[in-house]
């Protein structure tokens, strides 16, 4: 029970570092309530989840192609400034009493989604982290506890995305309208910065 307890720590531990999802989620619990921001993180754990089975049944290699990866950080720095801009766009319109629920959950979850699948830092992560959990695990464990103890990481994650939603969610009964804009700027700034050095990252790989 111990060691299952400490791969959940390791899942929340994951998913607990400020980056493009977390600000994201921010956003859209303060803009739009709970569901939107955790819908986000769930569309974020799925591509998680994806890259895991990348890791576990060995095919990192293909990941790990220049090519491969200069459309990643091409691809991601395309979602993560697009979805700054929109958010951007959009802070000025951020009413306490009107914003709750006014953009479809679908858009959440793929935003979420597509923002981590794209990452190429979310692949080096998972590849670095998982993979040498797996390695680990492994040499220690049957295949059963291996998949139980990958199910505990999973259920970390997803414990920070519904304690990250209920947090941006409720905070902004705390907020006045003024606030709420203020922050939704400074997600869209840390969106599109992180769009920036994905892009930056792109062209490295590209002309290296």
């Amino acid at each position: 029970m111990n060691v299952f307890l400490s791969y959940i720590l390791l899942g929340l531990s994951l998913a607990a570092p400020i980056g493009p999802v977390n600000a994201a989620q921010i956003d859209r619990g303060i803009r739009n309530g709970f569901m939107h921001s955790w819908l986000i993180g769930v569309g974020a754990v799925i591509a998680d989840g994806i890259y895991m089975l990348v890791v576990y049944i060995g095919v990192v290699q293909f990941l790990e192609t220049a090519i491969m990866q200069t459309f990643l950080w091409f691809f991601g720095c395309f979602v993560l400034m697009y979805t700054g801009i929109e958010t951007f766009m959009n802070a000025g319109k951020v009413h306490l009493e009107h914003s709750r629920g006014q953009e479809p959950l679908i858009k959440s979850f793929f935003s979420g989604f597509l923002m981590s699948i794209s990452n190429p830092l979310t692949i080096l992560f998972w590849l670095g982290i998982y993979g040498s959990v797996l390695a680990k695990t492994a040499a220690t464990y049957d295949t059963g506890q291996l998949v139980l103890y990958s199910s505990a990481i999973f259920i970390g994650l997803l414990l920070w995305d519904i304690a990250m939603a209920s947090v941006a969610s409720s905070f902004r009964k705390f907020l006045t309208s003024h606030l709420l804009v203020i922050i939704s700027f400074l997600s869209a700034l840390s969106l599109i910065g992180f769009g920036i050095y994905f892009g930056i990252q792109a062209f490295n790989n590209l002309f290296s």
